[in-house]
């Protein structure tokens, strides 16, 4: 007699959930069902999702004129680190959507009773760390490409930044290294957030799945991460407003896209 352990078809999904291979008609459909959501439910999301251009414009005012200035590009620009946690508010109301059952408002904090708490909490570390070694990063980036020294406010440290060999530079590695952060964790919370809300699953196997759907799908999984960033800049050139309209429709589509990625 066997004293193996055997393990039920339903324990091996949760261990390690399928994989499929999605097209950029998936992305098509899953942006057009998020913008759906959206349409449905605008007015709370909008309030909801306020926080971004709020805390936007916060900084940039906290900053001006003080040695931080160098830090609002990276701290706006890193709020998409964080966004994955910031969403899952929103994929609850399109889960609940989806399901046929009511999408009041108040059920954003059913995230609370999600299936696996304890992973998406681990998940929000790990992009809060990442989110201060991008800053930490940011300003070691800067002080070595400018120079030690306060540069006059925004606008001496932008003459300085585009009329100068180190402006070139700040820019050329800034943007490099800000887009090997945003590549890790677009592979790792794309998929890992909208597991956990959704299932009972573990850290390790929320980040190992999130990563087998972007090395299963790169193309796929790069075109998002364009969709993502192009609606970020957009949403943010109106003094950062239309992040409120952006950020809930990016969310609800990164539900969509999960169901169709993950079976």
């Amino acid at each position: 007699m066997s004293l193996a352990p055997t393990m039920t078809p339903a324990a091996s999904a949760a261990a390690a959930p399928i994989v499929r291979h999605l097209t950029l008609a998936d992305l098509r459909a899953a942006l057009s069902r998020g913008i759906d959501d959206f349409q449905l439910m605008p007015t709370y999301l909008v309030l909801l999702t306020l926080i971004y251009p709020a805390v936007g414009l916060i900084a940039a005012r906290a900053a001006q004129g003080n040695d931080v200035v160098p830090l609002i590009f990276p701290m706006i620009s890193g709020f998409a680190l964080v966004g994955p946690l910031a969403a899952v508010g929103l994929y609850e109301l399109s889960r609940r959507r989806e399901a046929g059952l009511d999408t009041n408002w108040t059920h954003v904090f059913d995230v609370l009773k999600a299936k696996s708490l304890g992973t998406i909490v681990g998940l929000g570390v790990i992009l809060a760390v990442l989110f201060a070694a991008w800053l930490a990063s940011a300003l070691a980036i800067e002080r070595w490409a400018m120079g030690p020294g306060s540069m006059g406010g925004i606008d001496g440290f932008l003459r300085a930044v585009f009329g100068t060999a180190g402006g070139l530079r700040l820019i050329v590695v800034g943007n490099l290294v800000g887009f090997m952060f945003a590549a890790v964790t677009l592979v790792i919370a794309a998929f890992s957030f909208p597991l956990a809300l959704d299932r009972a699953v573990s850290l390790p196997t929320a980040i190992v799945t999130s990563v087998r759907v972007a090395a299963a799908n790169p193309v796929v999984i790069a075109a998002w991460g364009l969709i993502v960033v192009g609606g970020l800049v957009l949403g943010a050139l109106p003094a950062f407003v239309g992040l409120a309209v952006v950020m809930p429709i990016l969310g609800h589509a990164t539900w969509h896209l999960y169901r169709r990625a993950v079976g």
